[in-house]
């Protein structure tokens, strides 16, 4: 990852300390094909707030195009990019993350590993291996069941500000089960409202006992959560209708997997003691263990499902600190020694954070040059095309990128080509800050959904101009002497 040297990757790009050097015919083509201007679809997008965007090529690094590329703003999820080449950079491609079962005396010990993908058939798969090795060593029942989770330091919420209630702002430890989420389902009979919470995976849905929830009469708020015995929700009984389902965060994450696993034993024929949260790991022997998908397989989910507890989690690997911060700003440390400057800060490693900052150049300058050596491409979401009533639209162009959500934000970074043309490496990135802090923790506040589909179809229409002036064009050889 390391090709992209800072002194050949800022001649490459073009940025701000050769630029007075460039020949203007350099830094962007003088002729625009009729009918594309950035501006005008800018200005009749009706955002506010503001928008940036770079476009590169990233076989020579010519800078094509761009619109305050350094105006500092939020990520959202586009951080997931850097992410996703920190973690791959720092853990490898093939690495695992192992949960075991280890039996120590008397005890029987689940042993997270910080794998961010363990689902419940998974932990199924590892009670059975567990079961059956008890049973044909002969040994007698457990008198203890313990639950670590101290592979990962253990997080809260990653922003507090945010709902208590979102499913994408879950707690994290070393222990992660169904992405730290529970599922909640209700239904109305006869009787009044039947509601359930199920650790729910591809084919096994047990209850969960260690968390409950009942429907209340008022209005505001949606959902209440107080932690006592158990982690109890309250939903109010008038956004119910008649049937419906939703994901709820788990706070505690030891105790829901331990409780899971607990029943899949009992299924088996193995009693186990209620668990109990250790903090420190004894001497045992491993007698069931289940290894998680590789890196880059969990990498090309998370940037195909947003989902922020995986990346907070292969983040917080990746660099072992302490905690979020720490282990963000290691992140940034590490973003510059691929040569990567600009005025950038991380507070996470998901996006989630509002703290985050990053500047279009930066995040075009990444999918250009780091991006490109680790196949980023490859790992990003196909984006469909759409008509002017949001129907998805035959085209050949073809949009490989990462989007980026927050309220009032939305933002699009990656790749974009028609075939047998230029590649372009871009990063879009709209705002307006204004009203992302009004709302800052909401769910869906009043006009964010118009907002965000203009914003989406501003970034289709300038990828489409993009292309259209730039896919056909060979790229220029040099600037000032330096080969692209």
């Amino acid at each position: 990852m390391n090709g992209w040297t800072r002194r050949g990757f800022m001649a490459g790009l073009g940025l701000l300390a050769l630029a007075p050097r460039m020949a203007p015919a350099q830094q962007r083509p003088a002729v625009r094909p009729t009918g594309f201007d950035p501006e005008a679809l800018i200005a009749a997008a009706g955002l506010g707030g503001a928008v940036a965007y770079a476009v590169i090529d990233p076989a020579s690094g010519q800078v094509l195009a761009e619109r305050q590329p350094e105006l500092s703003m939020a990520p959202a999820s586009t951080l997931k990019a850097v992410t996703a080449l920190y973690a791959l950079d720092r853990l490898g491609e093939r690495h695992r993350f192992a949960t075991r079962v280890i039996r120590a005396g008397n005890t029987l010990i689940l042993a997270g590993g910080g794998d961010p993908v363990l689902d419940t058939d998974a932990l199924d798969e590892l009670a059975a291996a567990a079961v059956a090795d008890e049973q044909a060593a002969g040994r007698p029942a457990p008198t203890a069941f313990a639950v670590w989770g101290g592979a990962l330091p253990r997080i809260g919420r990653l922003d507090p500000a945010q709902d208590e209630h979102l499913p994408y702002n879950p707690s994290i430890s070393g222990m992660i089960l169904n992405f730290n989420r529970v599922h909640l389902d209700w239904r109305r009979g006869d009787k009044g409202y039947q509601l359930s919470l199920q650790a729910r995976g591809r084919k096994l849905s047990p209850r969960a006992y260690t968390t409950a929830i009942a429907a209340v009469d008022r209005g505001l708020p949606l959902f209440t959560y107080e932690a006592g015995k158990l982690e109890s929700w309250t939903i109010a009984r008038s956004s119910l209708g008649k049937s419906g389902s939703r994901w709820l965060p788990v706070r505690r994450p030891e105790l829901y997997a331990g409780d899971v696993f607990q029943t899949l034993c009992r299924a088996r024929g193995l009693a186990l003691p209620n668990p109990e949260v250790i903090e420190i790991l004894p001497e045992g022997a491993e007698i069931a263990r289940h290894e998680s998908p590789d890196l880059r397989r969990i990498v090309r989910d998370m940037m195909e499902y947003s989902t922020n507890l995986t990346a907070e989690v292969i983040g917080l690997a990746a660099s072992r600190a302490g905690d979020v911060g720490a282990s963000a700003a290691a992140m940034a440390d590490w973003l510059r020694g691929q040569g990567i400057g600009g005025d950038f800060a991380f507070h996470d490693h998901s996006g989630l954070s509002p703290l985050n900052r990053v500047n279009a150049g930066m995040l075009a300058a990444l999918v250009a040059g780091p991006g490109r050596t680790r196949d980023l491409r490859g790992l990003m979401k196909l984006i469909p095309l759409k008509d002017a009533r949001g129907k998805r639209k035959d085209s050949d162009i073809r949009i490989e990128a990462k989007t980026g959500t927050l309220n009032f934000v939305s933002n699009l970074a990656g790749y974009a080509q028609v075939p047998d043309g230029r590649e372009l490496g871009f990063a879009i990135l709209t705002a307006d800050e204004d009203r992302r802090a009004a709302s800052e923790g909401q769910e869906l506040p009043e006009g964010v959904a118009g907002w965000t589909k203009r914003s989406k179809a501003l970034q289709q229409a300038l990828i489409e101009g993009w292309l259209g002036e730039f896919a056909g064009q060979a790229p220029v050889a040099s600037v000032q002497g330096a080969t692209l």
